[in-house]
């Protein structure tokens, strides 16, 4: 009987589409939920230099929580490159401004740093609100 590590290929992929709701889910929470399925880490296929992970919608990213006094102590950085190019935002300032961009944010950061993590990234679709415009696609909802 032959013994060997499977290796999955590009062409095996087989994607499916998932549906969170974010309202009152912790922000770590679903963050890493999410990026288990963008990754395919719950996959019996899962390759770790294979893109064989799943579409993600999420929906309600305005009602996300988060915990501790994280939004006024949590900081962003971004910087433009110039000389005081900095820019710092709290994680209050993004949830107020743009929902979408704090969750964003987290799952990004739970992804790999390299071309493969940019590529799974692509795959997520934040809303604020209730309504998205993939329901076409007919995601499954996926409760935890």
């Amino acid at each position: 009987m032959k013994k060997y590590t499977f290796m999955q290929r590009k062409e095996d992929v087989v994607r499916e589409w998932h549906h969170y709701d974010a309202e009152g889910q912790v922000l770590g929470k679903l963050a890493t939920e999410i990026a288990k399925k963008l990754m395919g880490k719950e996959k019996i296929t899962f390759t770790p230099h294979i893109d064989g992970g799943d579409f993600v919608v999420v929906t309600n990213a305005s009602k996300i929580v988060v915990t501790g006094n994280k939004l006024n102590d949590k900081k962003y950085y971004n910087h433009s490159g110039f000389p005081g190019g900095i820019r710092v935002r709290t994680a209050g300032e993004i949830l107020e401004k743009k929902p979408e961009e704090l969750l964003m944010l987290a799952v990004r950061r739970m992804l790999p740093k390299n071309k493969l993590g940019k590529q799974q990234l692509t795959r997520l679709r934040v809303f604020a609100g209730a309504e998205h415009a993939h329901t076409a696609q007919k995601p499954v909802k996926v409760e935890f």
